[in-house]
């Protein structure tokens, strides 16, 4: 299986850069997918930042297949996305077939890294084809954002917070992490299906600090920004050439929890639980969506599905339509979406044992 997993991205990789023709003279040749639906299946609710990032693509993969098949996203939610993730692992199909491909997110990556006993999909047996990097915001009711002092959060320790949570393995421990690390006490309401239920708790008042992905932030919550119902009070950031924390591209003007923290008494940007916060947050946004074809899909089919993806990202407005559905993000291909899944799916020992003992000692969670 190494062997040919080896053999499919080297010739993937000759293909890229071989390749001189249009994007539409390139999708001529692969799989002819005339007639056929693909189904995309995203083990997640509609309502969440998945959703809206599958149901943004689709249409344009529609367009830049082979045959222009039609693109159906078919939502699998349940036990944070385990549910679908082990279905898709037991999934195979014939050389000539190509019709079934699989979104993952942090959340499906987090329960992975931390050995969670319900996993029972393996990431190396996947083709991954598309890796999306994205941001998150936390927010806040505009009466407690009062309370900040620019970037410093010590007066919302007085504050009880409620949070809708999808559970504290998934891609909600950065946001968990980082509030108690600035010493607030947030106490989550675990069992939501997906961060747009979160949202709607917000909306609702049924919690008064919520996050979402820049997909769903853009689309959900930046309605509430202008209509003064929600204030924006941190990104978590994005990663320099250097793997320094950064400011996000999408939200140049919002501050980063590392400068929250600085900013902010007892809260330290150095040590084992900083260590660890970063360690996941890499491995959870920089690339944190990704597009796979199944165990045992041909070289034919990763190719075609790549090209795809390839020529979605050659459009002339692609810049432009993503910035606004998905952020300013890296969209990757190729050996960079190989290069993304690895930093995705490894992280060091150090924090990985850090998070498993917090997971127990916090929320009472055992992955042993």
């Amino acid at each position: 299986m190494v062997l040919k997993k080896l053999t499919q991205r080297l010739a993937l990789s000759v293909a890229f850069a071989t390749c001189t023709l249009a994007p539409s003279q390139v999708l001529a040749e692969g799989l002819d997918l005339t007639g056929k639906t693909v189904e995309w299946v995203i083990p997640f609710s509609e309502t969440g930042g998945s959703a809206k990032w599958a149901n943004f693509y689709a249409p344009l993969l529609s367009e830049a297949l082979p045959g222009q098949p039609t693109v159906v996203v078919k939502f699998m939610p349940g036990a944070g996305s385990t549910k679908g993730a082990n279905w898709f692992q037991g999934q195979e199909y014939s050389d000539s077939d190509g019709t079934l491909i699989f979104g993952s997110s942090g959340s499906t990556q987090f329960p992975y890294l931390l050995g969670d006993p319900r996993v029972r999909y393996e990431y190396k047996d996947w083709n991954v084809v598309l890796a999306s990097g994205t941001g998150g915001v936390a927010y806040l009711p505009p009466d407690l954002a009062e309370k900040m002092n620019g970037n410093d959060a010590s007066a919302l320790r007085e504050t009880d917070f409620i949070y809708g949570s999808q559970g504290a393995t998934r891609l909600d421990l950065v946001p968990l992490l980082a509030w108690e690390m600035l010493g607030l006490n947030v106490e989550p309401v675990f069992g939501i299906k997906g961060r747009g239920d979160g949202r709607l708790m917000f909306e609702r008042g049924e919690a008064n600090i919520d996050y979402q992905t820049s997909s769903s932030y853009l689309k959900g919550v930046t309605p509430l920004v202008e209509a003064g119902t929600a204030v924006p009070m941190m990104s978590w950031g994005a990663l320099d050439d250097e793997g320094n924390i950064v400011r996000d591209p999408t939200f140049p003007d919002m501050p980063t929890f590392k400068e929250v923290c600085e900013a902010t008494d007892g809260c330290e940007t150095s040590g084992e639980k900083w260590d660890a916060w970063k360690a996941f947050f890499i491995a959870g946004f920089p690339a944190q969506k990704m597009v796979f074809l199944p165990n045992g899909a041909s070289e034919d089919a990763i190719n075609t599905y790549a090209k795809a993806f390839e020529a979605v990202k050659a459009r002339g407005d692609f810049a432009e339509i993503s910035a606004g559905r998905l952020g300013k993000y890296p969209q990757m291909t190729g050996a960079k979406a190989d290069a993304a899944l690895k930093s995705a799916t490894e992280v060091p020992t150090s924090a990985k044992e850090f998070i498993v003992g917090w997971l127990q000692d916090r929320y009472g969670v055992s992955l042993k």
